[in-house]
């Protein structure tokens, strides 16, 4: 079986192609976000004592790589910002206004919600998954498509 390298960062905002990062018949890391999935590879590498996960793909800029030079983080906040956020909207169920209250960067936090808001079209199409959070896309969190979601 072919499994989907999508993690929850890019599902989360709709960055990944339907017939790229988000084909195969099941998620792995479909619900860790991408600054634990870069956690979980520094672990196996100390785990094992080796580099069973070359550090080039740690230690390298994210890029979804559809044009040369591309990064995520020139249509996307960095990771370290997007996470957080998206942990407090998707899992923990804030709303923007609480989120920027905490002291996120208010037109972040609404660009963010508003690409999570604006996907589910594009997650309802990717495999299922394993579960690993309190919230994962799917049952645990689907919005109506219909009316835009606004």
């Amino acid at each position: 079986m072919v499994l989907t390298t999508g993690n929850k960062s890019e599902m989360a905002v709709g960055y990944f192609t339907l017939y790229g990062d988000s084909v195969g018949g099941y998620g792995v890391i479909k619900d860790v976000l991408k600054t634990r999935v870069y956690d979980l590879c520094r672990y196996v590498n100390r785990r094992d004592g080796r580099e069973t996960i070359n550090e080039s793909v740690i230690t390298k800029p994210p890029s979804a790589e559809l044009r040369p030079d591309q990064r995520d983080d020139q249509s996307l906040p960095p990771y370290e910002v997007l996470d957080p956020i998206l942990a407090l909207y998707v899992e923990d169920d804030r709303t923007a206004p609480e989120i920027v209250e905490l002291g996120h960067d208010e037109a972040t936090v609404r660009r963010v919600c508003r690409l999570v808001d604006i996907n589910e079209y594009k997650r309802r199409q990717c495999p299922p998954g394993v579960k690993v959070s309190t919230k994962a896309f799917g049952k645990d969190r689907r919005l109506p498509i219909t009316n835009a979601y606004r």
